[in-house]
């Protein structure tokens, strides 16, 4: 028996360990608080793990989400709500996609089968969803800020009333320069603090960088454990006077410096505990104990295994990071295979363009799968980049590498991008300086969520001087607005493509640059101008269809660029139709359509217009195009949009010739 856990623990060992793979979780159905769970012996949280491990691989393999993280996660999730007192004590989990059984344990046993659903559980962490969830986060790097500041609240309260705050971050995590800010401050300011490092080597992508290796390091190294353990023995038989006790301290740490140099969480200001064997329940809830005594600031390295007790997880664990949900069975007769995805036919152009031009370089921010270019790291691999979970460095770097010449090819998640404004702001576009922006999941992202939703990306993109921003119809054309980037050298430009498969169109030869800020006319009508950008053309000549059926003869537009404009373009078609919808699926504000708007009126065109986006309001997780549904960016929606800017266009016209003194409407709705 370990010491700190007597038997009579209620967790201690117990003889009542079987099998527990029969498909049923009479122990999780029984957890309905996190109190719950501190009334069970040692032997019981472990029949517990493998409940929640059937549960886990059950639900995620049927709805979809982050398995392999979550499988990693059990026994220190039971640990850390066997000691702590959640919500009294704060819990905060970097990003949440390793919460799932935090959620088990909190209350929602019942609803987990909704999880990543429309109207169900998030795959994330959220405040609004229970008051167990401290802190909802869906970007990497930030628990260890959010915990300080819960942190520096608890300390402010009556000594009985405060709690303990707990980071829990993975390995990854630490590649992120936010972490390292925190720890500094954290350990600059020395209040109760406890971070618990989940180092299980991956993040979404194995993990990159002196960190990484620096915890290879520790974690493998079995020379500090055994020498540390034989001090413990022999400062055990010595008399226990002050002046040993300190020297017993010296002579520790000068073992822990000779053996590794430097232990930089301590020299941060944290006291280090570990490695832990993050599946060993009994070693981590031990761990645990000992950090809630500590009074400042503690570091506790636990080591896991991505995926574990699923064979199929463990294997390949970046594979099943995340996994999608069953999609129904379909019976189909057709031969055509599925149209590429965005992402693939990305990476593939990249690398044609790198094998034409040696400038080209592809750089990443830990997710070389999910952007594709883990293709182009096979085959141009000194010239592939993955700097970690670090989007202000991968961009201030690819800022660097376009001062030299060369061709840098940015790939990182619209919703990522946003972590890296300033970056955007004052050293590329500032410094006029051509780095490549290609930013994939633009749009909406599904049933990742209100954190993933690349929405805002055209906005926070238009307002930037220098800047030219790009969104292709189709795959087709990505591949022409690719072209088109590497061959820009006037300053940055960025090009936005949606998350999942185009629309299978053919593949043109040979690659053309378009005209900088020039869009195309797809058809041709008088009626009502469809001016729409990216993903929503496909929407708008459907739209157009649906009219053409009923008479209304539409124009629609390819917008192609959201900066510049192609003012000429857009003005004709205002001025011919006298009426006009703006498609996007970015927010209103300050968007494409703004940009139309503004165009309008500064050349004094006063024409109804309807501009048709993503509300002011947080969408959650649903189908894409359930979430296009909501927004009212559907063929149908449009059609109805034009329908009443068409008729408000000759009631304008009526009332102008009755009353020529009544000034036109400028706006039907934003």
């Amino acid at each position: 028996m370990a010491r700190g856990i007597p038997e009579s623990s209620p967790i201690a060992e117990s003889g009542a360990e079987s099998a527990a793979a029969t498909g049923t979780t009479p122990l999780l159905d029984r957890i309905q608080t996190p109190h719950d769970i501190r009334g069970l012996t040692l032997g019981e949280l472990r029949l517990l793990a493998t409940e929640i491990r059937e549960e886990l691989v059950r639900v995620t393999t049927q709805n979809g989400g982050h398995l392999g993280a979550n499988l990693g996660t059990v026994e220190l999730t039971l640990a850390l709500h066997a000691v702590f007192h959640s919500p009294k004590d704060k819990l905060v989990w970097d990003v949440g996609h390793q919460a799932y059984v935090h959620k088990l344990l909190t209350g929602r046993r019942d609803r987990f089968h909704t999880i990543r659903q429309e109207g169900g559980l998030s795959g994330f962490l959220s405040r609004d969803e229970s008051e167990h969830d401290a802190f909802g986060a869906g970007h990497a790097s930030t628990s260890i800020s959010a915990a300080l500041g819960m942190a520096v609240g608890e300390a402010l309260k009556p000594d009985g009333e405060r709690g303990r705050c707990v980071a829990i971050l993975g390995d990854g995590a630490l590649t992120g320069g936010m972490a390292f800010e925190a720890l500094n401050n954290a350990g600059n300011l020395s209040i109760p603090l406890i971070v618990v490092l989940n180092d299980n080597e991956m993040s979404i992508a194995a993990n990159v960088g002196a960190i990484t290796k620096y915890l290879n390091r520790v974690r493998t190294d079995p020379r500090y454990g055994r020498a540390r353990q034989e001090w413990e023995r022999l400062a055990a038989r010595l008399p226990q006077g002050e002046f040993l006790i300190e020297l017993g301290k010296r002579m520790r740490d000068s073992l822990k410096e000779f053996v590794y140099h430097a232990m930089i969480w301590e020299e941060l200001g944290f006291t280090y505990i570990g490695p832990v064997d993050g599946h060993d329940l009994r070693a981590t809830v031990e761990a645990l104990r000992q950090a809630r005594q500590v009074a400042g600031p503690v570091f506790l390295h636990v080591v896991t295994v991505k995926g574990k007790g699923y064979a199929a997880a463990e294997a390949d664990v970046e594979r099943l990071h995340g996994v999608s949900a069953i999609a129904p069975a379909k019976q189909s007769t057709s031969t055509l295979p599925s149209p590429p995805k965005y992402q693939d036919v990305f990476a593939k152009t990249v690398i044609q363009l790198a094998d034409e031009d040696p400038r080209v370089m592809a750089i990443t921010a830990a997710m070389p799968t999910g952007t594709s270019l883990n293709k182009f790291a096979a085959v141009h691999p000194d010239r592939f980049f993955d700097v970690g979970i670090a989007e202000q460095h991968a961009v201030t770097f690819a800022a660097g590498l376009a001062t030299a010449g060369l061709r840098p090819v940015a790939a990182i998640y619209s919703t990522f991008l946003q972590r890296a404004y300033d970056q955007i702001v004052h050293d590329v576009c500032i410094q006029h300086l051509p780095v490549i922006f290609a930013m994939d999941r633009a749009g909406f992202a599904g049933d990742d969520g209100r954190t993933h939703h690349g929405i805002y990306d055209l906005t926070y993109l238009r307002c930037l001087p220098n800047m030219t921003v790009m969104a292709p119809k189709d795959e087709n054309e990505l591949r022409h607005m690719l072209y088109t980037a590497v061959s820009h050298t006037a300053g940055p430009i960025a090009v936005r493509y949606p998350r999942g498969a185009g629309l299978g169109v053919a593949f043109d030869e040979e690659l053309n640059a378009l005209p900088i800020g020039r869009g195309e006319t797809l058809r041709r009508g008088d009626d009502v101008a469809l001016l729409a950008i990216g993903a929503m053309v496909a929407i708008a000549e459907r739209a157009a269809e649906l009219l053409d059926a009923e008479g209304i003869a539409a124009t629609v537009i390819n917008a192609r660029f959201a900066k510049p404009l192609d003012e000429a373009l857009f003005l004709e078609a205002g001025r011919r139709c006298g009426a006009v919808v703006t498609i996007e699926e970015n927010v209103t504000q300050g968007g494409f359509g703004a940009g139309v708007l503004e165009t309008f009126a500064g050349a004094g065109l006063r024409v109804p217009v309807r501009l048709l986006g993503i509300p002011d309001q947080i969408f959650e997780q649903a189908s894409q195009a359930r979430l296009r549904e909501r927004a009212g960016l559907t063929p149908a929606a449009v059609a109805e949009a034009a329908r009443a800017v068409a008729a408000a266009a000759r009631d304008d016209v009526a009332t102008t010739k009755t009353n020529p003194a009544t000034p036109r409407l400028v706006e039907l709705a934003g």
